[in-house]
């Protein structure tokens, strides 16, 4: 959809109102760049960046002072920061408030910092649920909306389609251009890897390695388009979350060429690798070296890892986060590297963020297979330690595991279906395993239809188990089309370009053209089972009942007081007829099962006839 001249018209307002007051000469960057009355928390920070500015004094205008006051000046070991608290009157309007920057052997500078009112009502704003769909996608590689913004003079990584690590120009205008089809596909939650800047020198597609964190990157568009993305997607039912990454910047990040701090990043600015052992967060028996070398250790050399135990820069991400909420009204945050950071400042986040926004979903990136360490940072746990966030979501990591080797391996007492059992068996070591998030594939993985040997049939059940077992569920832009990686686990094959989403694309996914049979098939099967998930409740929020899987046959029921659904897994190569009997725990009194799709009706004195490598959806009635 092309957005009209009335609503370019809008984009080019929103522009200027999103771009900060300009001060005078010697203030070079003051964040947040503005702020909003009316917030639970009535104080922030503000970064000042500029020559020597620590040796001047700030005063509030005197006209100003029934609004605000400061509260608190904080200077570090480089004089060129300052930290200035702003205490805000719970009672102020918005406006514009003058700080004035005195020195004794300099001219005053002045800078003009804004409060702006909130449009946005977090008692009435929802977070993502059990009751969403997640969609996945790099911005980079979906959509190309606005060919002039693929390559920018002041960034050295310019479009290069051949290179799979290089710029392809996917933007927000070519998200917001196909958000009609992300709707048909029955997406209610848009995740998008980071859109920040990315001022590094290759490889900066990917977004995971920001040089400025209040800015959108301008080969994506910019700040307003980002928010009108937000609108535009709300207007659709679908919510943005955005993709945080507090744990590291890039590089290139405009703080590096002059640090606010000594201790701002972990060891002192060179790159000392992360040992990856997230288990000794957790481990009884842990050296203290092994843990810090965990969290202070960095990714790679051009991902400085940032220190948030110095409480400015804590401060400073957390009011970033805030930041991001508010200006376009997302209704979540994916967590990159969730536990690489600052066990002490993640609490302190987290919390923050809730105070602000107390329905907002959070949901962290804790890579691991094993359920206990996923399940100790998960709100409502009760750690040994003591230790709690309120972060309600995890990727859930081990059942993405499980579910691929269920679908994979050979069946056997040990192997196959028995995976995914044992699996849910073990959701009793998390405090609420229905909020964590499921997902068959990802951005950093090889694509399901690769992990599954690119048989149509298993992709579909995998996709059918994301979409009926417990928790929240998220597919990777491009499964409902096959997309796939044969022969390579790259990143930049991985994260290739959507069909049609450039001019003179041979192959469309958006309006079908030049699909394959199969693809063709696997984009209407999709559209069909996550049409149908909005409107069945059991499966949001009913319980879960499995029976042990045999002979290649698994399972499950998803009930509550108004519907039943039972899910059977037939990973035979051939048709099989389900014997009843052994479920009479949840059949017992009821007397047909209908097929979802087919909506053919069957008495379950009869047996239940299943399709070969399927997943059939039955309502119990």
């Amino acid at each position: 959809m092309k957005i009209s001249s009335a609503k370019i018209a809008t984009i080019v307002a929103l522009c200027f109102m999103w771009t900060p007051l300009q001060s005078h000469a010697g203030i070079e960057r003051v964040e947040p760049p503005h702020w909003w009355v009316g917030m639970q928390n009535t104080s922030v920070e503000l970064l000042i960046y500029g020559d020597n500015i620590g040796a001047y004094d700030v005063q509030l205008a005197s006209s100003d002072t029934a609004r605000a006051k400061i509260s608190k000046r904080t200077r570090t070991d480089n004089p060129n920061y300052l930290f200035v608290t702003l205490d805000i009157a719970t009672n102020a309007a918005a406006g514009v408030l003058t700080l004035n920057f005195t020195h004794p052997d300099r001219a005053t500078l002045q800078h003009h910092y804004e409060l702006k009112a909130r449009q946005f009502d977090p008692q009435k704003h929802q977070g993502f649920s059990n009751r969403d769909l997640i969609y996945l996608l790099t911005p980079d590689r979906f959509a190309n909306g606005d060919p002039r913004n693929d390559s920018h003079p002041n960034y050295r990584d310019r479009l290069n389609r051949a290179d799979p690590y290089g710029r392809h120009g996917g933007d927000l205008q070519g998200i917001i251009d196909h958000l009609d089809y992300l709707q048909s596909l029955g997406v209610t939650q848009l995740w998008l890897n980071p859109v920040v800047e990315n001022a590094m020198q290759e490889a900066s597609y990917h977004g995971y390695a920001g040089t400025d964190f209040y800015k959108v990157d301008p080969r994506y568009g910019s700040n307003a388009l980002y928010q009108t993305l937000a609108a535009q997607a709300r207007a659709r039912g679908i919510g943005l979350i955005i993709d945080l990454v507090p744990n590291h910047s890039g590089i290139d990040h405009w703080w590096l060429r002059d640090m606010p701090a000594a201790d701002w990043v972990n060891h002192g600015g060179k790159f000392v690798e992360t040992n990856h052992m997230r288990e000794t967060l957790q481990d009884i028996h842990a050296a203290r070296a092994d843990q810090q070398a965990f969290t202070d250790g960095w990714f790679v050399p051009t991902m400085p890892d940032l220190n948030q135990r110095n409480p400015l820069l804590a401060n400073y991400l957390t009011q970033n986060a805030i930041w991001w909420i508010e200006s376009a009204q997302l209704s979540g945050i994916r967590v990159d590297t969730w536990s690489y950071s600052d066990k002490d400042f993640l609490r302190q986040w987290v919390a923050s963020i809730l105070t602000e926004y107390p329905r907002l979903t959070i949901v962290g990136e804790e890579w691991s297979t094993d359920p206990n360490i996923l399940a100790y940072w998960q709100r409502g746990q009760k750690n040994a330690d003591g230790y709690s966030t309120q972060i309600p979501s995890l990727f859930d990591f081990p059942l993405q595991a499980d579910l691929i080797a269920s679908l994979a391996e050979q069946e056997s007492w040990n192997s196959g279906l028995v995976k995914l059992y044992r699996s849910l068996s073990r959701d009793r070591v998390y405090a609420d395993a229905s909020a964590l998030t499921i997902f068959a594939d990802n951005h950093d993985m090889s694509r399901v239809h690769t992990q599954l040997g690119h048989d149509p049939a298993l992709t579909r059940m995998a996709l059918t188990l994301v979409a009926t077992l417990r928790g929240i569920p998220q597919i990777f832009y491009g499964t409902e089309i096959l997309m796939a990686n044969p022969g390579t686990d790259s990143h930049g094959v991985i994260r290739t370009d959507f069909p049609g989403g450039w001019s003179g694309d041979k192959v469309n996914a958006f309006t079908g053209k030049g699909l394959s049979t199969e693809a063709r098939a696997m984009q209407a099967y999709v559209r069909q089972l996550f049409s149908w998930r909005k409107t069945a409740t059991a499966i949001h929020t009913g319980a879960l009942r499995h029976y042990a899987p045999k002979d290649g046959v698994y399972t499950f029921f998803r009930f509550n007081n108004a519907e039943r659904w039972m899910i059977v897994v037939n990973k035979n190569a051939t048709a099989k007829m389900l014997d009843t009997n052994p479920l009479r725990e949840d059949l017992a009194g009821y007397k047909s099962a209908t097929e979802v799709f087919s909506q053919r009706t069957t008495p379950l004195r009869e047996g239940l006839s299943l399709a070969a490598k399927s997943v059939t959806i039955f309502r119990i009635q």
